[in-house]
This record gives structure tokens, C-alpha cells and sequence, in this order.
């Protein structure tokens, strides 16, 4: 019987690693990402072919869940993973990110979080402990602990308060997951640092959760407007204050450049709806960079979108006809193209994976940017 969590790391290069996490419902090998499935779906997706893409893992959003169709009616359907039927492991967020990006509609108290919701106004108290409860009734695989989220642009005063109290967010949410025996036997917990881009708040941040202790640790607050530049120099020094034996998840990144840069320093986990959502509205990634297949000059193109993409829609349909598809609206080209994008992240994650294996890391990532960035 596989063991509830453990981490394996196979090999190094510089500070880029590639292993295995090994759960219940399946093995991720790291660097892992993540496709983000909000509401119980890779928008555009079915599941199945979510995981012929390559993904090992999905995302489940708390925040949202929580609202439609419910915690409790998952649960009295059978969790989460009946529900939407993917049987591999989830991670779920735990709606801390949403104190931020929802700041308009919330207010925030030792205690936790009062919602507005946007669906339809109601009123929700989302506290370290209510969070721990939903994702259990989620049957998540990953729990995130309930944290806060500040603008890295925010006073540095602030941005230390914030992370004083996420860490005692992250206590409470230990407790809670413990005290849910069944699922805490079950599923992993996840710390998350915090501390915006000064690196002695990271520090103290990452001591705090090490002597909490988790299975995981995310690296919070990032990808929030500061910039490439900002985060990688953030990551240079976050990345290594966290404990070397356990995954380091960097949560919401993002471009493929990003993804790279973050490996090279260390992370092994990510998510990012960017590939989805990019794909509805036409854009495709591909080795040689984005590509926007509204353009007009794809309009009579037979060529694949990506000659080195061994994906479903590159080895079935031409730019000419993605181009066709998104002008005309057509469903079909959101769900085309997503699936391309997706692929595109696992497959740029597998190339990883075996660079570091190979020891040819840092000639793979220039190799990768001179033809991806055109530099």
C-alpha cells in the first residue's frame, strides 16, 4: 500500500531537482504542474484528457467550491474526486488567495475572513479551521493551510503583520488537519511562506513553518504584479530558507519562462490557470514562444502550431484552422487549443525533468530561452 505522502528526490543540478511524490491515488513526479480546475473542471477539458496531457495532479479551488455547489453536497456525493471524476490526486487551495483578489468584498479579523460573496452576496466566515473542514469534505489530496495574501506593494510593516498572522493561521490549520484523523491519515498539509519580496520575513516565515512542521511548503504571495524580475530575485533567497527534503510549491506561476527560472532556483511545484484560459481566448504556447492564432497571418497556414508538439491538435489540425475556429467562436477551438497548451506545460516539465536528470540543466534553460524568448 503506497504511503500517505513521501517525497523523493532522484536528482540534482545546481539547485534544480526532480523526484517523485508518492500519495495514495497515484505518484507526481516533480517539477509538477498543476492544471487549475476552479470549479471542479479544467475548463474546456475532459478529465481524462486532462491526464493524457501528462498531468499527474490537479487544482480545486476552496473559495469557490465552498459557494457553488457546496462543501457538504461534494461530500454527499462522494468528494471531490468522484464528483468531477479524476481519480488522481487534487490539490486544493485553501481560499486565502481570494482575501486578496476579493479585497473588495471581505474583512479580515484575527479570527479569519468574512465573505461577501460574488455569486450572490451572502455572508461566509472562512477561519484556518472552516478551511481545514472544507478541503476535508472536499477529500483533497494536498491541503493548504488558510493564509493571508498582502500586495508585495504594501508598507513593509503591513506585509510583516500579515505574515505574523498567517503563521498563526498556519498553527491553527495544523491543528484542525490533525484533528480530522480519517483524512489527516490520508491526504498531506501544506505550510505556505509569506512575507512579499524582503527576504528577513521570508526567513522568519520559513523558520515558523518548519517548526510547525508540514509536508510540503508553498511559496506564497508572488506573482502578484511584482514582476519577473522581482520574483526571481525573491526566489533566489526563498526557495532555500524552506526545508530542502520536502516539495516547494510556488503557487499561481505561470509563463513558461517563469517555470523555467523557478526550477533553476529550486521550486518543484506549480500551478497556474494561464494555459487554459490562454487557450480560450487563442493564444498558444509552443518552444518557439507565444503565439496569438487570431492573427490574420495564420489564416492560410497548413503548418502544425508547434512542429515539435507531439499533442492531439498538433498532429491533427493546422494554424489555419485554429486561426478559423477562434475567429468564428467556435467552441472547438477554446477546447483545441487548451489541450495543446496543456500538453505543452507537461511536456516542457518532462524536458525538465530529464535535464536535471541528465546533468544539462543550465545548457537545456539557455537553450529554452534563446528560442523561446528570441534572445
Amino acid at each position: 500500500m503506497t504511503q500517505r505522502f513521501s517525497f523523493t528526490i532522484h536528482a540534482t543540478d545546481g539547485k534544480a531537482r526532480t523526484g517523485t511524490i508518492a500519495m495514495r491515488r497515484g505518484e507526481i513526479r516533480t517539477p509538477a504542474f498543476m492544471p487549475v480546475g476552479t470549479a471542479a473542471t479544467v475548463k474546456a477539458m475532459k478529465p481524462e484528457t486532462v491526464r493524457a496531457t501528462g498531468a499527474d495532479i490537479i487544482l480545486g479551488n476552496t473559495y469557490h467550491l465552498m459557494l457553488r455547489p457546496g462543501a457538504e453536497r461534494v461530500a454527499k456525493l462522494g468528494g471531490l474526486h468522484k464528483f468531477m471524476n479524476w481519480s488522481r490526486p487534487i490539490l486544493t487551495d485553501s481560499g486565502g488567495y481570494q482575501v486578496m483578489s476579493l479585497s473588495d468584498l471581505r474583512k479580515i479579523t484575527e479570527e479569519g475572513v468574512t465573505f461577501a460573496s460574488h455569486l450572490d452576496g451572502s455572508r461566509h466566515l472562512l477561519t484556518p479551521e472552516r478551511s481545514m473542514e472544507i478541503q476535508r469534505m472536499l477529500g483533497s489530496d494536498i491541503v493548504m493551510a488558510f493564509d493571508e495574501c498582502p500586495r508585495a506593494d504594501r508598507p513593509r510593516e503591513e506585509i510583516g503583520r500579515s505574515m505574523e498572522m498567517s503563521m498563526r493561521w498556519a498553527k491553527r490549520s495544523r491543528a484542525a488537519f490533525d484533528a480530522g484523523a480519517e483524512h489527516a491519515e490520508s491526504s498531506a498539509l501544506f505550510g505556505i511562506q509569506q512575507g512579499a519580496l524582503d527576504e528577513e520575513l521570508r526567513c522568519r516565515s520559513a523558520d515558523a513553518l518548519a517548526d510547525i512542521g508540514f509536508d510540503g511548503y508553498a511559496i506564497g504571495g508572488l506573482a502578484v504584479g511584482e514582476g519577473q524580475e522581482a520574483m526571481f530575485a525573491t526566489l533566489d533567497f526563498a526557495a532555500g530558507q524552506l526545508p530542502a527534503a520536502a516539495p516547494r510549491y510556488l503557487m499561481g506561476v505561470g509563463k513558461p519562462d517563469d517555470l523555467v527560472g523557478a526550477v533553476e532556483r529550486g521550486v518543484d511545484m506549480f500551478d497556474c490557470v494561464l494555459p487554459s484560459r490562454s487557450g480560450r481566448n487563442g493564444q498558444g504556447f509552443t518552444w518557439s514562444g507565444p503565439v496569438n492564432l487570431r492573427n490574420a497571418r495564420h489564416a492560410e497556414d497548413t503548418g502544425p502550431l508547434d512542429p515539435r508538439c507531439s499533442c492531439y491538435t498538433c498532429a491533427n489540425y493546422s494554424r489555419a484552422y485554429l486561426h478559423h475556429l477562434h475567429k468564428s467562436g467556435e467552441i472547438l477551438g477554446a477546447m483545441l487549443l487548451t489541450e495543446h497548451n496543456l500538453a505543452f506545460y507537461q511536456q516542457l516539465m518532462q524536458a525538465m525533468r530529464d535535464a536535471i536528470a541528465a546533468g544539462t540543466f543550465a545548457r537545456f534553460a539557455a537553450n529554452f530561452r534563446r528560442d523561446y524568448l528570441k534572445r
